[in-house]
């Protein structure tokens, strides 16, 4: 009982956190510009450690550390979902100032899916033990996988969900001044920021089956996964719109991201003999990605002579 009414309190906080965003700094369509988008992300993360300082107090300093390395890594696992999303709103040419509101809309749907992906994973660890070893397998797979990866395509008419979703609903071929559904000639119809929704949606749910067992292999406490797992999404919109026009400079992001996800996956694979310390885990992600970063800035990609 204990345990769900940490959860309930976080939410509480969480939702009135999240009404603060929408009917306060963000009641009006507008498009978000850098030092907005800035000033949002800082606070998010400031937020963060905040919270991490009350998990300090509260829980002791070695859930403090899982809670940070799970921010740490889910934060920047999410840096490649942004890849995507500059993808998304290109192909359906989404105008900038409907752009925060479709991914306020896709975070709220991307908490709850990671609430049920979090609890039961957690549940299936400590039920069947062997999995964490399948779980581990998948993530060094994923990790090398994603090393290789050449430049990422959006494939919306692919999507089985939204292909489901227009067989069965009527849907507008205009964004309809910002709404998601509107009535015309007496039926209610969804509209095309609808169906961008349902896309990050539904690209979230896939990115979640890559950083869920990441951070399984940092912590097995519900609320330590949830709650790092949520202030790594809160700020992700902020950082969205802070980063867009500078993704392309991070080029060696997506291997260092690829060596945490081989890295977090062994310690999975290992953890029935030897179990790394929680620091020494955060040194590691961390060192990884600080490399990555900077040789992404000291080696910028050339321009190409036209």
């Amino acid at each position: 009982m204990h345990e769900i009414l940490k959860l309930a309190l976080f939410n509480i906080f969480i939702v009135i956190l999240l009404v603060i965003d929408l009917v306060v700094l963000n009641k009006k369509d507008h498009e978000i510009k850098f030092k907005e988008a800035s000033l949002l992300a800082a606070g998010w993360i400031l937020l963060a450690l905040m919270f991490n300082l009350g998990v300090y107090y509260k829980m002791g300093s070695q859930k403090a550390l899982e809670f940070f390395t799970g921010f740490l890594l889910e934060k920047s696992l999410s840096v490649d979902n942004l890849f995507v999303f500059i993808l998304i709103f290109s192909y359906f040419k989404v105008e900038p100032k409907y752009q925060h509101k479709i991914l306020f809309w896709g975070i709220i749907g991307a908490l709850i899916m990671r609430a049920i992906f979090i609890l039961t994973g957690v549940a299936l660890i400590n039920k069947f033990h062997w999995l964490i070893y399948v779980f581990g397998a998948f993530l060094v797979f994923t990790g090398i996988k994603m090393a290789f990866r050449r430049d990422e395509e959006v494939h919306p008419d692919k999507n089985p969900v939204l292909w489901l979703f227009m067989k069965i609903f009527p849907v507008t071929h205009d964004h309809e001044g910002g709404h998601f559904f509107v009535l015309k000639d007496g039926k209610m119809m969804a509209t095309f920021l609808f169906v961008v929704l349902i896309v990050v949606e539904t690209t979230d749910v896939v990115f979640a089956v890559d950083s869920i067992p990441a951070i399984l292999a940092i912590s097995r406490d519900p609320f330590i996964i949830y709650s790092s797992n949520v202030f790594a999404i809160l700020g992700l919109r902020a950082l969205y719109f802070a980063l867009a026009g500078m993704m392309k400079m991070f080029r060696y992001l997506q291997y260092g991201l690829s060596f945490v996800l081989v890295f977090v996956g062994f310690k999975m694979l290992i953890s029935g003999v030897y179990k790394l310390h929680i620091g020494w885990a955060l040194a590691i992600v961390a060192g990884i990605l600080g490399i990555s970063i900077a040789f992404s800035l000291l080696n910028p990609e050339e321009k190409k002579v036209a």
